[in-house]
């Protein structure tokens, strides 16, 4: 795979993964965290690493790393009594999943579960889209998101969907035990059989003209809810 933009290629250089070459414009390969890294540089002009990437966002550097490794949903499971999961329901937009990636790792989450059809993947679009936070947040693929839901109830944590339709203000709700946060596709929302797995059904309060906010904006909202409760002294 090759990502590109600083801070994607950043965060591979610091991460899991394995970076095996990197290219830079001149201007780029000053960055004082690349030039100083173990990993050779090759200067190239911005039309080159365009070419390399597919994308004009490249910011004046790419790198081909190894292949993204997803993690084990049912590991996420045993990451303790304060596990805080998100678990997208065919979210497959590369750009709504990177931003959830960076607003999860950015509150301190232990991962997200995705599912295995009718879902972004982890791509050199999500790398970009997340600021490289794809690098350090385990990711996790389930065949089925509804089982999945069930397993993580019977380990001990609680499951609340997003519903712009719930009368349960997201608000009133206790999230300082282990929880995973499910977000629906923006305008279908949670499917039937994955919002009936949920223990309870939270909204949002929108008081604006627009009918809801975006699955990023609304997973950024819920994550920092939850962490501020986890956190708290007890």
């Amino acid at each position: 795979m090759i990502i590109y933009g600083r801070n994607p290629v950043r965060e591979a250089l610091r991460g899991r993964r394995t970076v095996k070459r990197t290219w830079a414009t001149k201007t780029a390969a000053r960055e004082p965290w690349l030039a100083a890294g173990a990993v050779p540089v090759a200067t190239a002009s911005a039309e080159e690493i365009e070419r390399l990437c597919g994308s004009d966002a490249h910011q004046g550097i790419c790198a081909e790393v190894s292949a993204f490794v997803y993690a084990d949903a049912d590991a996420l499971l045993r990451s303790g009594e304060r596990s805080l999961i998100v678990a997208l329901d065919q979210v497959t937009d590369p750009q709504n999943l990177g931003a959830v990636c960076r607003s999860a790792e950015c509150a301190g989450a232990s991962g997200i579960v995705l599912p295995e059809r009718r879902s972004a993947a982890v791509t050199a679009s999500v790398c970009k889209a997340s600021a490289g936070a794809v690098e350090h947040l385990p990711v996790a693929i389930v065949r089925n998101l509804a089982d999945w839901l069930t397993k993580a109830k019977a380990a001990g944590l609680w499951c609340y969907g997003a519903d712009a339709d719930s009368a349960v203000d997201y608000r009133g709700v206790d999230w300082s035990g282990g929880v995973v946060l499910v977000l629906g596709s923006e305008g279908r929302g949670l499917r039937p059989r994955v919002a009936a797995s949920c223990d309870a059904l939270v909204s949002l309060p929108v008081r604006g003209r627009i009918e809801s906010l975006s699955v990023s904006a609304a997973a950024a909202v819920l994550l920092y809810a939850a962490s501020a409760q986890q956190i708290a002294p007890s």
